[in-house]
Formats: C-alpha cells, structure tokens, sequence
C-alpha cells in the first residue's frame, strides 16, 4: 500500500464541537475552563530582560526566545528575520543536476512533458509551481492529479493509463513515486523517461527513473531535510531556469510553496522557515486571480495580515476538499487560473465542496461517537471504527477528532462491499506504525508513519483488528497523556500590549517544529462577559487599556466569568475587526482567581 498522506492531522482544522459526550449522555464541561490556575511560568529573568535590550524587543516576547534557549546571536536574529538569501545552497541535492538538464532539454525540443501530482495540498501546489515554472519558460505541460477513485494514493496503474493518453516523453511525478516502481518500470517500457520529486519514505529498491529528488535519500548531500515536495519543485524549476539560462523571476511561485508547506505539516524551521515567510507576503499581496477569489469567497481579508495559522485553517482544507470528495482537479485549475472571471467559478465550486464535505464529517463524527458510547468503546486502549456508506475521503479528518477528543489511537474505516479502507490517527506521541505492524495480520495491507497511517482491510476482519489494535496499545503502553496547555511565558507589565503582538508576528510562521507561544493575562479584571453564537467574548481592562478576548466554544463560561478576576492563556494577536494597534487574545484556557 501507497505512503498515507498527511494532510489531515488533527491540528490542521478546528475541531468542531460535538454534541455527545465520550464517557455517558451529560454534556461536558467546556474543555477551556479548569477550576485549578494554570501553572504561572513566572516573570522574566535578568538575562530574558537584557536580551530584549540586546534585540530590540519587549519583554515578553524576549522572554518566550530566553526559555527556547537563544540569545542575542546570529541565529537568533536569522530566525526573527528569515531571509530567502539564508537558504541552503542546492547543488548537494542528489540528481538535481540530472533532472535540470533533462527537463531543460525537454523545453528545448518542445517535447509534452507530464506532471503528476498527490492529491492532497502538497502534491497539487507542487504540480502547479513546477507546471506554472515550465510554460513560463516555454515548455509543452500537461498537468495530472491522482485520484482517490483510481487506486489511492499515488501513481497507480489507471493514473499511468491517463498518462499515456498525453503521449507525453518526459513524465515528473511530484508528492509521489517513491513507492511506485512497476508503474515506472512500465511508463519506462513506454518509451517515457521519468523523475520523481518526493519527500516521503525512501525504499530500499532503487527507483526506475532518471532522477530521484528527495532529501531523505542515503546518498543525498542536502543538509536540510525538511522540504515539502513544493519546496522542492520550486529548487527543480530554479535548476532548470539556471539551465536554460532565462531571468525569471520565481518568487511569484512562493504562495503556492507557503501553503503547501503548512498544509503537509513540514517543519516550519530552516529553508522551509524562509519560504514560508516569503511565500505569506506574496500571498497577501493576492497576485494570483485564484487565491484572490478563494478567499472573498472565505471571508478572508489579506490586507490584515497572515499567519501560517489562517493557510491551515481556511486555505488548505478548502484545497483538499475537492480532492477528498472525488477529483481534485479544480484546485489546480484555481491555482493556474489566470483571469478572475474563470477563478471566481472554481472558488465556487471549491467552496461547495467545502461546505458537503463539512456536512458528511459532521454526520460521520455523529455516528461515530454514538457507536462508541453504545458499546463501550472509550473505556478500550484503542479505537477501531467502520461503517459501509462512510466517505473514504473523510475518514482521516474523522479520525483525527476523535483521537483528540478522546486521547486514543484511532481507526476509521470506511467500507464499501467486502473491504474497506481507512485512515489511523493518534494523540501525540503514539507510535501508530509500531501498533499497525504488530496487527498486520488482521490487515490486507497498511502503510505511513507514527504519526498518520491508511489501512486496507476485509469487513470480516474489523472485529478481530479491534482486538488486535487493543492488545498492541496495551503491549506499547497508553500514548502520553495531552497535558492542558500551560503558558509558555506571562506577559511583562512593563510591555504595550500592541508592542508584544507586533514581535510575536517576528515568530511567526508557526505550526510543526515551531509552536506559537501561549501567553498568561495572570489574575486580570473582567468587565464584561458574553455568549456570542456559543462562543465567549471578554472585555479585559488591562494595563490602562481594554483589550478583548474570544473563547472558541466557550459561551457557556459566560455567566460565571462577569465582574470576577481569571487568569487567561491563549494566543495574543491583532484585534482585526477592531483595526488599528488593537488586541485580542484567543483563549486557550481560563481559570478564576480567588
């Protein structure tokens, strides 16, 4: 079985409230509030102070470097101010030289190169960065997504059959073929020289193709490991601009790289750091008609600014959504397009299928959590669910609640005739691909990592790979319990609160490999409380100032928190519906005082 995509890993998309509870029929307690305070990291230190002299910044957010270990350094100021000229130079990458000077004789002689692509958000802006690369230096492109329908993940036999159609000469695959020998051994038989740009598990066979980019290969001299197959089809279309000796300029490609980034959950640390942080200013800049369109049609202003959290949230899982319903096609088509008549209908069309696949998660997680109350499920190690008529391409996402939700490794399977397939999640730490082995027997065939996984497996079997996926969390012992968030620093009296944000927004982007910091409002008056579509919204007289507070889900605190003193940790940020040096802090955590 195919590498399992990533792209959906529980903390990809807000986890939307369910109304079961997991142990019995009584609605929770919200999962914000805690009776008991939360731990109080305490007030900076003599050198977190000198190093906010030293940096030119506030307190708090010098603070938050002095307990991450930096100091006043070059490599702390490379990270406040990634630059794309800090990148690693290429030329160690193994066979990039080859692909670069094959793909440019390609452009050369007009020969119809294909280019296929994953269909989760890393394999689609790949294929369009490198597609969009190539015509602009005059090469024959014909762009090609996988499908879920033809064979999962990958390139299967019927995604080779569409291939061939094209009657291309030179085929790159982009997010996919580290596994695929056959079919590149018989697009070889084809007569069509192949490369493979991936980032995924190395085999152990050698790869019937011309050229392998991926870092993780044994022989490959590139110091930087964490590239998405965005980040490296953007180094292959550099390599082949170097060739061909045209002035490009590539940086327009870096949204596309951005977004790709985040979405597959790359580290947000080195190369990738620089990248993003370039590719979210041209994203802001909303050059291309199809982003442009995504995100009026979103909501979305980008004149107020992005974080990586926003392309997580409300980029990304609009861009999978196709792909997860059936054919990803018209994400690509909305990332190529180039007018914004023809990108407004693909946003549409995006937006509707956003909106059915939020419908059958919904219904999907509604079953789901009644099965498991019905049967006792959540009293088990581990968690195996089925159903015929569930969405195959939902699954992960339903599986990543649940595992959050319950803090149990997780299997979703949906099954269709007399097999089915899944998608395996966990809380952090599990090691789901150590469990998987251990059941393999029970399986047709599994592949991925610890962290995200797909199954195969006969509707027979489901009962019997519940007691084995049991019995191996009991034999590796329960994951690590998800601790309740604690604050990483408090904010310092001393600092403006418009003057912290503005140097958080210095850490950014954040997300895998570099998590945003919680900050703690200790012991801080409440004005006024109130319940605002469920959620809950604080005025906070802070400092001299107001400032405002949202609470996701946690309306029902209102009442209890009005007039009183609390100590709140959450995300502090621009207050954008306010503007101006307004703030706001998202609330993770709320205790009261006293």
């Amino acid at each position: 079985m195919a590498q399992a995509s990533t792209d959906a890993l529980p903390w990809q998309e807000r986890s939307e409230p369910v109304s079961l509870s997991p142990g019995g029929g009584t609605p929770r307690t919200p999962s914000g509030w805690t009776a008991a305070p939360p731990r109080d990291p305490g007030a900076a230190s003599p050198a977190a102070i000198s190093l906010a002299r030293d940096l030119g910044l506030s307190i708090t957010v010098a603070d938050i470097l002095h307990r991450a270990g930096r100091g006043a350094d070059e490599t702390t100021r490379r990270f406040l101010d990634p630059r794309l000229s800090h990148l690693t130079p290429p030329e160690a990458m193994a066979d990039r030289e080859v692909s670069a000077e094959r793909i440019a004789r390609a452009v050369r002689a007009r020969e119809r190169i294909a280019i296929f692509g994953d269909y989760d958000c890393d394999g689609i802006t790949a294929t369009a960065v490198l597609t969009g690369i190539l015509r602009a230096l005059g090469a024959e492109v014909v762009p090609l997504l996988a499908t879920r329908t033809e064979g999962s993940y990958g390139l299967s036999m019927r995604a080779l059959a569409r291939i061939s159609a094209a009657r291309p000469s030179l085929l790159i695959t982009c997010d996919c073929g580290s596994s695929d020998h056959e079919r590149l051994a018989a697009a070889r038989m084809q007569g069509i020289d192949c490369i493979v740009i991936d980032h995924h598990l190395v085999p152990d066979e050698p790869l019937p193709a011309i050229a392998f980019l991926n870092p993780h290969r044994a022989e490959c001299g590139f110091p930087y490991k964490g590239l998405a197959s965005c980040g490296l089809a953007l180094s292959v279309g550099a390599a082949v601009r170097k060739k061909l000796g045209v002035p490009l300029d590539l940086r327009p490609f870096l949204d596309l790289v951005a977004i790709g980034t985040i979405a597959d959950v790359a580290p947000l640390d080195g190369d990738n750091r620089a990248l993003v942080r370039a590719g979210l200013v041209v994203l802001q800049g909303g050059a291309r008609p199809g982003l442009r369109a995504l995100a009026g049609i979103a909501n979305m202003d980008f004149s107020r600014g992005l974080s990586a959290e926003d392309v997580a949230f409300r980029i990304a899982p609009r861009l999978n959504a196709p792909g997860r319903l059936g054919e990803p096609d018209v994400s690509l088509e909305l990332l190529l397009a180039q007018n914004a008549i023809s990108a407004s209908a693909l946003a549409a069309s995006i937006e509707q299928a956003q909106m059915q696949r939020r419908a059958i998660q919904e219904e999907m997680l509604t079953v789901a959590f009644a099965e498991i109350e019905r049967n006792g499920y959540g009293r088990d190690a581990g968690i195996v669910l089925a159903q015929p008529g569930w969405h195959p391409g939902v699954v992960g996402i339903v599986a990543g609640r649940i595992a959050s939700r319950l803090g149990k490794p997780t299997v979703v399977i949906a099954l269709e005739g007399a097999s089915g397939r899944g998608s395996v999640r966990g809380p952090a730490g599990a090691r789901l691909y150590d469990a998987l082995v251990s059941c393999r027997h029970e399986l047709v065939g599994f592949g991925g990592h610890q962290a995200a996984a797909g199954v195969e497996v006969r509707a027979d079997k489901v009962g019997a790979l519940r007691e084995a996926w049991c019995s191996a969390w009991t034999s590796l012992g329960a994951p690590p319990a998800v601790l309740e968030i604690e604050a990483t620093v408090r904010l310092d009296d001393r600092d403006d609160p418009g003057a912290v944000v503005a140097d958080l927004e210095r850490l950014e982007p954040c997300g895998e490999g570099n998590r945003a910091a919680s900050v703690m409002l200790a012991d801080v008056r409440i004005g006024t409380a109130k319940a605002v579509k469920g959620h809950l919204k604080l005025e906070i007289a802070l400092q001299g100032r107001e400032i405002s507070a949202f609470g996701l889900d946690l309306g029902d605190l209102a009442t209890r928190l009005a007039g009183t003193r609390a100590s709140l940790v959450g995300r502090l940020r621009r207050d954008t519906w306010r503007g101006g040096n307004a703030v706001e802090l998202r609330i993770e955590r709320v205790s009261p005082c006293g």
